[in-house]
């Protein structure tokens, strides 16, 4: 969904001038570097005005221009991939049995306002997801950041997971 034309900036400068916000933005890098992406979010979230997509995107490219990281490099979480997510979640949750299934993908995945917690559980999907993919044989070039925008696209259905989507 597009923002109004000018408000993301507007509203970046509005944080951007909050008193300490540089701070966190560098410790946050900081804490990227020795403690990880998690441990980054968190401090992120604390800064009034920004929301979780806009601070995974901070973390993302801060952590393609950092030669190291500690533990998995971070990725993109917004709302789309959020709703992929919660259809996965219902999806698998209704074919073992449980018609809650929805109920608690729609809060776990909501489509915004996610904890660190959460932003590491779906760290810990997104490379695991893509470990499986890497290992089923089908051509996929082993990088979570890859899998981020095929989600994003609908260009893989975690529901297929070894249905051939790109040629590399």
């Amino acid at each position: 969904m597009a923002g109004r034309p000018g408000y993301g900036p507007y509203r970046t400068r509005q944080v951007l001038a909050q008193p300490g916000a540089e701070a966190v933005l560098a410790e946050a890098v900081s804490l990227l570097v020795d403690e990880g992406a998690v441990v980054a979010y968190e401090v992120l979230n604390t800064l009034d005005g920004l929301g979780p997509a806009f601070l995974t995107k901070f973390l993302y490219l801060a952590g393609q221009a950092l030669p190291d990281v500690e533990g998995p490099r971070p990725l993109i979480l917004d709302s789309v991939l959020a709703g992929v997510l919660r259809r996965h979640a219902t999806k698998v949750g209704r074919a073992v049995g449980y018609e809650w299934s929805e109920a608690i993908a729609k809060w776990i995945w909501r489509d915004s306002g996610w904890s660190s917690h959460r932003y590491d559980v779906y760290l810990r999907w997104m490379y695991a997801a893509d470990e499986r993919l890497a290992a089923a044989s089908i051509d996929w070039p082993a990088a979570p950041d890859v899998l981020e925008p095929a989600l994003f696209s609908a260009a893989w259905d975690p529901e297929q997971p070894y249905r051939r989507v790109f040629a590399f």
